[in-house]
């Protein structure tokens, strides 16, 4: 895919170093859950690509699951889970996690996060794919900022615990098949090398490969496609999660409507007023996040509409109003009253399944390299998540990550010192006579013509051949930029998508194929693994 293994050239003779003992490169829910786990007497620092408060945890609305309402047990949120994930979860994994879920959101209320209250207890809701009211949620619709403003306070304040954000990573260091630390971008520094006893990479998605997204601009896969540069094996890329209801307003941000909207009673309808989800599965509305998204999908191809809508209006106004404040004042800046208005909605892409294979403890292929959140695939999510599934994914395995970094940290005996390291690109020419915007638009358009909700053999073909043709000429180029360097990554994760999408034969969970359009267990039961680039 691409002849270079960095996405630029650097000389450790010539380099800033700085060293720690961990460093952890992403600032959402994994990656400081993961930093406050880490004993005291080992340094620790995060790096985030943006501002520390901008990431795809920061954004979520729903909440987290957890069981903790006595008609609940664990065995339901498993049965739910297993439903949902389409036959490819890992049963160790969806077990552990959600039996750790109640402890997790306790160490939340601990770490100072004030989750929303009824009558003096945890406020639970329940969306899409659950059997039983289990959610928990703070600000209304605004749990992942409650969640990020606690932790992240909790982390300024732990001495050992060094915040940085606006660092762009562009690769993770290798010295005889591990990893060693990460070389970055910052501004006013430039390249510099970071060596580390253990790197925890916690980067989050890849959402921003698609022109429809509800992910913010920071997901452009970089994690994955640095740790697949490095060598370290990916997983189920061609599972991309649609949401079934983002704000489709013309000209507006592709604004998530959250799905605890429908878990409160929301209805689906058609531009007809049709509650089309009566007929598509007897869940309805509360059927999980891929049926929804296909069912929405089939509505607007036989309706010729660009949209279908949210209806609230047979809801109690004051409710409304009291759980989702958020949407309400997104939606009142288009002139809609979500109370009474009918919301204007379409599918966008919303998660990242697939990701860097890891085992129970967060450990990848690479030794030195551990992994947690949506850059990786851990088993919990199979072919498709479940609603709210994702935060508390981050919060076991930055916890576990944490744990076993540190304990191979304190193995590795002597102080921490640079490696003779170099790179020199082998380029075309500077990428700066590339218009890097355009192709970007370019790529994320394709990806929603021939890699969305509904896929076939010739239109994943052609996606094929013009990502080759793209990666030909622009991943041997050397940018100075954010913005070429993250085409890069999105070019790179691109392909691993496409190439999965195209083996996968049969429709499962997120990913439906018009040509083999049945689940298929006999042939296709299994994992599609996509190994990490062969460096020499």
């Amino acid at each position: 895919m691409s002849p270079n293994r960095f996405l630029a050239s650097f000389d450790a003779r010539d380099a800033y170093h700085q060293f720690t003992d961990i460093l952890i490169i992403g600032a959402g829910i994994a990656g400081i859950r993961a930093a406050l786990e880490i004993p005291a007497d080992l340094r620790v620092l995060v790096l985030n690509k943006d501002r520390l408060d901008e990431s795809n945890s920061t954004y979520a609305q729903g909440g987290i699951a957890g069981v903790l309402s006595p008609q609940d047990r664990f065995e339901n949120h498993i049965d739910d889970t297993h439903v949902a994930g389409a036959g490819l979860c890992d049963p160790k994994v969806v077990e552990m996690v959600i039996r750790e879920a109640p402890q997790q959101i306790n160490d939340l209320i601990r770490f100072g996060v004030k989750f929303d209250l009824e009558q003096g207890e945890l406020a639970l809701t329940r969306e899409g794919g659950h059997s039983h009211r289990r959610i928990v949620h703070a600000l209304g619709d605004a749990t992942g900022h409650e969640v990020m403003r606690a932790i992240i306070e909790r982390a300024r304040k732990t001495p050992n615990i060094t915040l940085r954000g606006e660092t762009f990573i562009l690769d993770l260091l290798t010295h005889e098949g591990r990893c060693v630390g990460a070389m970055v971008w910052r501004e006013g520094v430039g390249v510099s090398l970071i060596w580390a006893r253990q790197v925890i990479l916690a980067s989050g998605g890849c959402g921003m490969v698609y022109r429809e997204t509800t992910n913010p601009p920071v997901a452009t896969g970089d994690g994955m496609a640095a740790a697949w540069r490095a060598g370290a094996e990916l997983c189920d890329m061609e599972f991309m999660q649609f949401h079934p209801t983002v704000l489709y307003v013309a000209g507006s941000a592709r604004s998530l409507i959250s799905e605890a909207v429908r878990g409160e009673g929301a209805y689906l309808r058609d531009v007809n007023g049709e509650r089309f989800m009566l007929a598509e599965d007897p869940r309805h509305e509360l059927a999980p996040r891929d049926v929804v998204s296909q069912a929405i999908f089939r509505c607007m191809e036989r309706t010729q509409h660009p949209n279908v809508y949210l209806d609230l209006s047979h809801l109690d106004p004051a409710r409304v109003a009291e759980r989702f404040p958020g949407i309400s004042k997104v939606c009142r800046s288009f002139g809609l009253d979500i109370a009474k208005d009918k919301i204007p909605v379409r599918p966008g892409a919303h998660y990242m399944v697939g990701g860097l294979t890891v085992d129970l403890q967060g450990r990848t292929t690479v030794p030195g390299l551990w992994a947690a959140g949506e850059v990786t695939s851990s088993g919990l999510h199979g072919a498709n998540r479940l609603a709210s599934n994702s935060l508390i994914e981050g919060l076991v395995y930055g916890t576990l990550c944490a744990r076993g970094a540190a304990s191979e940290a304190c193995r590795l005996p002597g102080e921490l010192h640079a490696l003779p390291l170099s790179y020199r690109m082998s380029t075309l020419d500077s990428g700066e006579s590339l218009d890097v915007t355009d192709l970007t638009n370019s790529l994320r358009s394709l990806m929603v013509r021939n890699m969305g909700i509904v896929r076939d053999h010739r239109r994943m073909l052609e996606a094929k051949r013009d990502v080759e043709f793209w990666c030909r000429y622009v991943l041997p180029r050397e940018f100075s930029t954010r913005a070429g360097w993250e085409l890069q990554n999105l070019l790179t994760v691109a392909r691993l998508m496409i190439d999965a999408a195209l083996a996968r034969q049969e429709s499962r969970g997120t990913h439906f194929r018009s040509d083999f359009p049945t689940r298929d267990d006999a042939h296709w039961l299994r994992h599609m693994v996509s190994a990490g680039m062969r460096t020499a």
